[in-house]
């Protein structure tokens, strides 16, 4: 099995790039995030030609996640269970966000991610993705306990880079997200909670990204960071027999300002 996940940044910009990265790569299951769309707008018969199954969630032109898989998809869930609600404006109620979708691929299950992004230290938004976090640690250690052998993958976008080797140059964030105690603190607690971050041992740092902003030149400059994780239950940890970060993806007009991360799973 050829796991994939990709931060698209817009599924409805860059369906063309996704169709032919999926076949050039053959993917048999992509976790997509940032789709930017509705349901309505979600280009599926593109994939679907393709032989490709789709299961979306979005609600406007923010967030969004997606799974497309040629090896079937089923108990296809919107969000997990204690999954934190935001609200944009003063005085207006909590929702969901589109920010997770779990569905089993191949007898894996697979859960797209799109971590709020937490703007900064001072803002509501952090403390958001913080209790989101926090929330799916709880979730993710919870599968674990009802089947320890499950083969589960937490995937996406987790706007954190966990080491130093992370980010290109560490003093650039000081004061800044991605890099604060108390997210990487969060990320350890996934990991911990029995998830390995099954790619680092395949593409060794430093200097390894999945992420380059579009400003100030930052991928020509390799300035970049590895915010992008395929995260492995000890079932899907051990089934895992390579990796790679997909950097060709970044290039050229039109590209994402996420590179693919692929895993290969034995049988």
């Amino acid at each position: 099995m050829r796991l994939a996940t990709w931060n698209v940044n817009s599924i409805r910009s860059r369906a063309d790039r996704v169709a032919a990265f999926l076949q050039r790569q053959d993917v048999d299951v992509l976790a997509l995030q940032e789709t930017k769309c509705r349901d309505d707008q979600f280009p599926e018969m593109m994939f679907n030609a393709l032989g490709y199954e789709v299961a979306h969630v979005g609600h406007s032109q923010w967030n969004g996640v997606a799974i497309l898989s040629r090896i079937g998809i089923t108990d296809v869930e919107l969000g997990f269970p204690g999954m934190p609600s935001w609200s944009s404006k003063e005085g207006q109620d909590p929702a969901s966000e589109a920010r997770a979708l779990g569905a089993t691929c191949g007898g894996v299950r697979v859960w797209s991610l799109y971590v709020p992004n937490g703007r900064t230290l001072a803002d509501p938004h952090y403390r958001y993705k913080l209790e989101w976090l926090a929330a799916l640690r709880s979730a993710a250690a919870g599968w674990l306990a009802e089947d320890p052998a499950a083969p589960v993958a937490l995937v996406g976008d987790w706007n954190i880079a966990p080491e130093n080797d992370d980010v290109w140059d560490i003093t650039v964030f000081t004061h800044s997200t991605h890099v604060s105690p108390a997210e990487r603190a969060a990320f350890r607690a996934v990991v911990e909670a029995g998830y390995a971050d099954v790619v680092r041992p395949y593409a060794p740092g430093p200097g390894v990204y999945t992420y380059w902003d579009y400003t100030q030149l930052r991928f020509p400059r390799r300035e970049g960071m590895r915010i992008d994780f395929v995260l492995g239950s000890p079932a899907l940890a051990a089934r895992t027999t390579g990796a790679l970060i997909d950097r060709e993806e970044r290039k050229g007009k039109g590209a994402s300002d996420h590179a693919p991360v692929i895993v290969e799973l034995a049988d």
